[in-house]
């Protein structure tokens, strides 16, 4: 595994299907096995991270090109497009530190090997019929599923850590 770049894997599926609650599940299972996981996600929406009468949001709006703002539990860095094209997946993980996998929720034109949730009750047209990139479904109703890909029990969360890893190719030490 090459520490610079680390692999990317992707979680992906319709809004509401429970990307971010697989992932907020998958991330003390795989810390517990002793990896760093770096998570990116991908919004559609503006993103504003204080109010927009606190200090950086005043100094992004008065025109720098990225405030940082730290505290003693945590920073973030804001950067201003002003305009410019989105930057690719791939520079957004380059400005993160170091990690052994990095899993991404969204960006789902980057290629990138990745799980699709599916949650059929919810009645959403699934991504896994379309989508080549996707190698497993994690789904609450196997049955419902037409396909020949590996289906994972929403719920096997060892089950779902130990594929992402395989396919990253990450060996745990349990």
């Amino acid at each position: 595994m090459n520490p610079q770049h680390p692999p990317l894997f992707g979680i992906s599926g319709r809004s509401g299907q429970g990307k971010t609650t697989l992932i907020e599940a998958l991330l003390p299972w795989l810390r517990a096995r002793g990896l760093t996981v770096n998570v990116i996600k991908h919004s559609h929406h503006s993103i504003e991270l204080e109010p927009p009468g606190k200090d950086s949001a005043r100094f992004r709006r008065a025109g720098a090109g990225e405030v940082l703002i730290a505290s003693p539990y945590r920073y973030a860095i804001v950067r201003e497009l002003n305009g410019d094209a989105e930057p690719p997946l791939t520079e957004l993980a380059a400005r993160l530190s170091h990690a052994d996998l990095v899993i991404v929720e969204g960006f789902a034109r980057e290629a990138m090997p990745r799980l699709e949730v599916v949650r059929p009750s919810a009645g959403r047209e699934p991504l896994y019929k379309t989508d080549v990139e996707i190698l497993a479904i994690a789904t609450d109703e196997p049955a419902a599923i037409d396909s020949a890909l590996p289906l994972l029990a929403l719920d096997d969360i060892a089950g779902i850590g130990a594929f992402i890893c395989a396919r990253a190719g990450i060996v745990l030490k349990i």
